[in-house]
């Protein structure tokens, strides 16, 4: 008599309990870069494959991305379920036990054919905690029209000397063409990603070995003086509100001669869909100064599940789902294998389909390769990072002194004035922080 009511009951709670499987809502949050954009638009691919699955995207620029995501990550907000994270914070919020480690991204992932070094920048004693969507390092993406029109021949190596004489040689203010644009907006990850990088090129490095901030050293002051100089006889205007979008938006429309910077950028330039100078495009490694170190930078923009998450089985079939081999496929089957996310997989690589079609490939694995963390400068450091500082502090002083320099590039500041400026913000966060007394 009693058993129905009991069976109906039991059976919709199994309804109920079916209806919640079936209808998951991600929320994933990322960066207004190209490749993340294409990603979205192909998410259908993933709700087919999973059905009752919902992808909500929250897309913000650089600078906002990361405050919004370690605001969330570290007062354990839940707003997101998988975050756009890169090779600085992975290492530094692993340790925190602020992120899943991605164990179960499926038998067919083949996390071996991941890059050694873009994984290792993504591992916590040898355990993946996030997985890469892209790689890069940087490099200088040129206009052979131009450098021909001038009579000069872009090495495959080349200097900063030959790079600063190159730049001027082709600017051309009045039409319009700027010999040469770099990342001038305020930001760790923006003018500071580059002018580190650079750094380290000339010399110069953030701490000595005791953690004491170097702004005060020679070697500043000469990638200072130099970055600003060049800026103002081949730069453009407005240059230190300009980073990647902005000067990837001056590249396509044929306004800059060369660009120094990521190397994702390479699909974007010589797509001509996209931009106007498409079969005109050159590439070469970051510059050096003969010191031992380029200018080039590391980093992959990868897909991440903070912990605490009630949405990790599924959470982990999407990033499986958009860092495996068959998004590349899609991506191919759409767009051309050029467009395909680079500098994550060894099997990419090894594709003569990708090879064929793009023809930055070789330069932008030797790029990758190129960067050495573990050592990034011509004299001793007591950290890791080419283009950062991995320790928690760094977000904060690094942005400080991007506006430093951002403001010597506007004209507000002095380089001198910038310098001084960003040695005592530096010294005072780090003796805060213990690092130095």
């Amino acid at each position: 008599m009693h058993l129905r009511p009991m069976i109906l009951g039991a059976c919709s709670i199994l309804l109920m309990a079916g209806s919640a499987l079936a209808q998951t809502k991600l929320t994933v949050a990322t960066v207004n870069n190209g490749d993340m954009i294409r990603m979205q638009k192909l998410t259908d691919d993933f709700t087919a494959k999973n059905p009752g699955v919902t992808v909500e995207w929250v897309t913000m620029e650089e600078n906002v991305l990361r405050q919004k995501v370690t605001t969330d990550i570290a007062t354990k907000g839940g707003q997101y379920d998988i975050m756009t994270i890169g090779t600085y914070e992975v290492p530094i919020w692993a340790k925190q036990k602020w992120l899943v480690g991605l164990d179960n991204l499926g038998a067919d992932y083949d996390v071996d054919d991941l890059i050694p070094a873009i994984r290792d920048g993504l591992s916590r004693d040898g355990k993946l905690y996030a997985a890469p969507f892209y790689g890069e390092s940087s490099m200088v993406m040129y206009r052979k029209d131009l450098f021909e029109k001038a009579g000069l021949k872009m090495p495959d190596a080349p200097t900063w000397d030959f790079i600063a004489d190159a730049a001027r040689k082709i600017t051309d203010k009045p039409g319009e063409v700027y010999g040469i644009c770099l990342r001038g907006k305020a930001g760790w990850g923006e003018n500071m990603a580059f002018l580190t990088a650079t750094a380290n090129s000339f010399g110069a490095r953030w701490f000595d070995e005791k953690w004491k901030p170097q702004f005060d050293q020679p070697e500043w002051k000469q990638v200072l003086d130099f970055y600003i100089k060049l800026m103002k006889d081949a730069g453009p205007p407005g240059a230190s509100s300009n980073g990647f979008n902005e000067n990837l938006a001056l590249f396509q429309s044929g306004k800059c001669g060369m660009w120094i910077d990521a190397t994702v950028a390479a699909s974007f330039v010589s797509n001509p869909k996209e931009s106007k100078v498409a079969d005109k495009v050159g590439y070469a490694l970051a510059p050096d100064n003969g010191l031992g170190k380029r200018g080039n930078w590391l980093w992959a923009w990868s897909l991440a599940i903070p912990a605490g998450t009630k949405k990790q089985d599924v959470a982990e079939k999407f990033i499986a789902w958009a860092t495996g081999k068959g998004y590349a496929e899609l991506v191919a089957s759409k767009e051309g294998w050029a467009n395909v996310p680079p500098g994550t997989r060894k099997s990419l690589y090894a594709n003569a389909k990708y090879q064929e079609a793009a023809p930055f490939a070789k330069m932008t694995l030797d790029s990758i390769n190129a960067a050495d963390p573990n050592k990034p400068t011509v004299k001793p450091v007591p950290y890791t990072g080419v283009q950062f500082v991995a320790i928690p502090e760094f977000q904060g002083i690094g942005t400080a002194v991007g506006q430093q320099f951002s403001a010597a590039l506007a004209g507000t500041a002095t380089a001198d004035v910038a310098l001084k400026n960003a040695q005592q913000l530096t010294e005072r966060e780090m003796t805060k922080g213990g690092y130095i007394k």
